[in-house]
């Protein structure tokens, strides 16, 4: 069995963002030269995530404002964790919006349904983060 490493580094700019990784995550599959197997995508910061979705722009703006409602990022008080950081809202937006993706690999494809792309949501962003991408199989 191969198996093939990569980590991804993305800098946002904004405090929260959603960006499409499908691209990125397609030539890591190439590089390994894995025809069947599977893929794993994580976000290696707690308050980052990779999720599996559509690439469409309302979608993603009803996400913010859901997760907004769920977590708002103010007033920074309500949140016990906020301290040195004023990050507690990421912290629980990550836990809804999930940590990985695993993606299964066939025919040297990410074996994804049909409206299904692959993104990085940067939730307490400003600074440099990584994303690993593992791939196991032959």
């Amino acid at each position: 069995m191969k198996s093939y490493r990569k980590e991804l580094w993305f800098e946002v700019p904004a405090r929260r963002q959603i960006v499409h990784i499908q691209k990125q995550i397609e030539d890591c599959l190439r590089e390994s030269g894995i025809q069947e197997g599977l893929l794993l995508c994580n976000a290696m910061h707690i308050t980052a995530s990779v999720f599996i979705n559509d690439n469409e722009s309302g979608l993603h703006q009803d996400f913010e404002k859901f997760l907004e409602r769920l977590a708002p990022e103010k007033p920074y008080s309500q949140y016990q964790h906020n301290g040195f950081e004023d990050n507690g809202d990421a912290h629980l937006k990550r836990t809804i919006m999930g940590r990985e993706v695993v993606v299964a690999v066939t025919a040297g494809k990410l074996d994804l349904g049909p409206w299904e792309q692959i993104f990085y949501y940067e939730l307490d962003g400003r600074r440099r983060k990584r994303v690993l991408v593992k791939i196991i199989g032959e």
